[in-house]
């Protein structure tokens, strides 16, 4: 049996912006290998047909409209405004000058846009964390503070800080965002609430 994994390419000059969203990606698919490209020509000459989603630097897209307007469905727009001018229509934008939280919301939604309706498939294993970690693992998503959740949970700020560190060594997972994508793809916090 192979074991295809689906791809994905970013093309954008901007290392930084490769950077970060390859890892936010990552977090959000983790199933789906990435590939980056400084330009649409580097793209045009590895196989562009293979990859499932485009996600492509606004400057590159205007330089090569029609090789993308032929691949529309797949093809998400990186902007720098949140505005999307009627320029775009018809094609999936991701402003990339928000914070950190916008852009998991936004890599998210276009997430569960892309799914309509179906579950997101789970990052990792649900079973791996007990009740009380994933109680505290929805409110970090939900942007609460140790002190915060301590208070609703009715539990120490010690008590906080220790199912944080156990969610944290058991998922591998370091940043608020990769916790976030973590809880919004397993269910345990509805991407409304975030």
């Amino acid at each position: 049996m192979n074991d295809i994994r689906p791809l994905m390419a970013i093309v954008c000059a901007n290392s930084l912006t490769v950077m970060g969203l390859k890892q936010l990606l990552q977090g959000v698919m983790p199933s789906m290998e990435i590939e980056t490209y400084a330009s649409v020509e580097a793209l045009r000459d590895n196989q562009p047909d293979r990859f499932f989603h485009f996600f492509v630097d606004i400057s590159a897209f205007l330089t090569d409209r029609q090789f993308f307007t032929d691949r529309q469905r797949r093809t998400i727009v990186l902007t720098t405004s949140p505005d999307h001018s009627a320029q775009l229509a018809g094609f999936h934008c991701l402003c990339v000058n928000v914070d950190e939280k916008d852009m998991v919301r936004s890599l998210l939604m276009l997430m569960r846009q892309g799914h309509r309706g179906r579950p997101m498939p789970p990052t990792r294993s649900r079973n791996v964390l007990s009740a009380r970690e994933v109680e505290v693992l929805a409110l970090v998503a939900q942007g609460l503070l140790n002190k915060e959740i301590a208070d609703r949970l009715n539990i120490s700020l010690t008590t906080v800080i220790t199912h944080r560190k156990n969610i944290v060594e058991k998922l591998g997972l370091r940043s608020v965002s990769a916790l976030t994508i973590h809880a919004v793809m397993n269910g345990y916090v509805d991407l409304d609430k975030i």
